[in-house]
């Protein structure tokens, strides 16, 4: 079979998976889906004697058909190798309440790094498949930690540069050091005076700037996305949901069959998006329960049918989830309608006019009665921190936590006893600030930074080597620029 991809809004552009990765951003504005979602070939208790590498193999190539198996285990193998600090690369960490499914072991300590390790390698093989000749962009927004990430995969790759956009006051002291310090001739970092939002929009609209683009082709370029709106950054997601459920009947914790739920910290929606497609494919999950910050525009929207994006926006200690328009919503619209174009593109464009947009709520229990919504405030969530590190001497991180405190009351509100995963997208060392007081172990007279010593002393857990590579690391990207301004500083990078 070979799967094609269409865009959300716009039913004639249809694209090999290929040409899909290199177009990150369809050029109408819209996100590729797959024509249809694959059905797993593999049994589950196949899949639960086979190590990451095989089972992300046996998903990505029933999404990634036009790459011939050689090319795509290249790419699984030189993504999930020992820059991972594991070799179960995601492992699960069990406690009385859930397992925790560990995404943060490679390299920049996020989850990011699940799909970030391998993306280089199916944007390079994409192009040299399809012929390209220029250069590619990768332009990204990043609230904290795709960014980092997106910068480590394509750091020196031959044939990219690299920009990223990221909220100058909107991500913790350890994320914007992880990004500042970062090397590479081909990577460009840019604070930016405004919000994730606003970072986000204005890399869509560079997107979709027919004359900017045309000035790049000119020069030699063209632009791809490192952010999961690129169908090669969601698709490798899906593989460590299934992995999970592997993992769970290879360890004999669950039967063969039996459901699990799955929650997930939301933000972008493109993690539990992932979960979602991992469902399709026929792994046995049951409920996926979206958990929110204070930016609980995704919770309102699982409650009533309304998207709002008309709202404050918080500045939290989880700054990932800081977002109000969650552009992977879009697919599941997309999907939602009856993979109508016509009627995604007029609710995106009540969202960017109105700033909201509403489907009638039975007709969203009726197609996606899998999600549940709901969300964290700040107290709640530093209080998870310190109550599962009491119970069990075991530290999350803010987004995690996020995720376990919604776990916690969705399971008290309706009695659901099902085995939960829960995606924990961090590791704790990136919010040392937040976590430690949280814990109570703050000390305001160390930074950031310096904090991690005693982090490590209290979660009895070696401090990961993307902290230590930061402590005395130059800091090589210095700029800061204005909302209004980004199309012009990418054009200075590039020496346009």
């Amino acid at each position: 079979m070979s799967l094609k991809y269409v865009s959300t809004r716009n039913k004639n552009d249809v694209r090999t998976a290929s040409l899909a990765i290199l177009q990150g951003l369809a050029p109408d504005g819209g996100l590729y889906v797959p024509t249809e979602i694959p059905a797993l070939d593999k049994s589950m208790k196949e899949l639960s004697e086979m190590s990451y590498q095989e089972i992300a193999y046996n998903v990505m190539k029933l999404f990634f058909t036009d790459f011939t198996e050689e090319e795509l285990r290249h790419c699984v193998n030189s993504a999930y190798d020992s820059k991972f600090d594991t070799p179960l690369i995601c492992p699960l960490v069990k406690t009385d309440m859930a397992y925790y499914l560990e995404l943060f072991h490679g390299k920049t300590i996020a989850f990011k790094d699940m799909a970030l390790s391998i993306l280089p390698y199916l944007m390079t093989t994409s192009a040299r498949k399809n012929n390209i000749k220029n250069d590619i962009v990768i332009l990204t927004a990043t609230s904290g930690d795709t960014g980092k990430a997106a910068l480590a995969g394509f750091a020196d790759v031959p044939g990219t540069k690299i920009i990223v956009f990221y909220p100058k006051d909107g991500v913790s002291e350890i994320q914007k050091m992880q990004m500042v310090t970062q090397k590479g001739d081909n990577t460009f970092v840019v604070g930016i005076n405004g919000n994730f939002d606003e970072a986000q929009t204005g890399v869509k609209r560079m997107f979709n700037d027919k004359e900017l683009n045309d000035t790049l082709s000119k020069g030699g370029y063209q632009f791809s996305s490192a952010n999961s709106i690129n169908i090669g950054r969601l698709i490798p997601q899906v593989a460590y949901y299934v992995a999970s459920y592997a993992r769970l009947l290879a360890n004999k914790e669950i039967e063969d069959g039996e459901k699990i739920n799955v929650t997930v910290p939301t933000g972008n929606f493109g993690n539990i998006l992932a979960a979602y497609y991992a469902k399709q494919m026929g792994t046995p999950i049951d409920k996926l329960i979206c958990a929110s910050n204070m930016n609980n525009v995704l919770t309102d929207f699982f409650r009533t049918g309304v998207y709002n994006r008309k709202r404050d926006f918080h500045l939290t200690m989880s700054p990932s989830m800081d977002i109000l328009i969650s552009s992977n919503l879009e697919r599941l619209i997309y999907h939602i309608e009856g993979d109508s174009a016509e009627k995604t593109v007029m609710l995106m464009n009540e969202l960017k006019d109105d700033g909201e947009y509403e489907i009638k709520p039975e007709d969203l229990r009726a197609s996606v009665p899998e999600f549940y919504g709901d969300f964290a405030s700040e107290d709640e969530t530093a209080d998870e921190i310190r109550t599962v590190y009491n119970d069990c001497g075991y530290v999350i991180d803010t987004h995690t936590a996020v995720a376990s405190r919604v776990c916690r009351k969705y399971k008290d509100k309706t009695g659901d006893k099902t085995k939960t995963v829960i995606a924990s997208t961090a590791s704790p060392y990136k919010f040392t600030r937040s976590v430690m007081k949280a814990i109570g172990c703050d000390d305001p007279s160390l930074s950031d930074i310096d904090l991690t010593d005693k982090l490590s002393a209290v979660a009895k857990t070696d401090i990961p080597d993307a902290i230590k590579e930061i402590k005395n690391a130059e800091i090589r990207h210095k700029t800061i620029c204005e909302v209004n301004e980004m199309q012009n500083t990418v054009l200075k990078f590039l020496g346009l």
